[in-house]
């Protein structure tokens, strides 16, 4: 059951049985999302959403990080006027054990490789 929204203050995510493997993996395809994952995977404290430098518009980060949310990848509360990001990676790791620690690997490798072309 996804938790209720009862104002502009507080957000829906969905419950830890809820979050489906295909979601997740939707949320993780888009780079740019992959991106907020590795860089909150490396801040176990959170990060705001202004502390993401993406090279996209004020609403296309909020659709990403929306995504991010909804896919039960990211769990975001608010702190006074800015939204704090968390990786629920406890969800995660339960239920779908070592996934995430290979796409965060893969996506390294790739970064890696990349960067080695340029």
């Amino acid at each position: 059951m996804t938790t209720a929204a009862p104002s502009s203050r507080v957000l829906a995510h969905p419950a830890r049985a809820e979050i489906r493997l295909e979601g997740v993996l939707h949320a993780l395809s888009d780079p740019l999302r992959l991106l907020v994952v590795r860089e909150l995977a490396r801040d176990d404290a959170g990060l705001t959403c202004s502390d993401f430098a993406l090279p996209v518009t004020k609403s296309t980060s909020t659709h990403h990080f929306r995504v991010l949310r909804e896919a039960g990848v990211i769990q975001q509360i608010y702190r006074g006027t800015a939204k704090l990001n968390a990786l629920r990676r406890a969800d995660l790791d339960d239920l779908f054990p070592g996934l995430l620690d290979s796409v965060l690997a893969a996506a390294a490798h790739q970064a890696d490789r990349l960067a080695d072309e340029d």
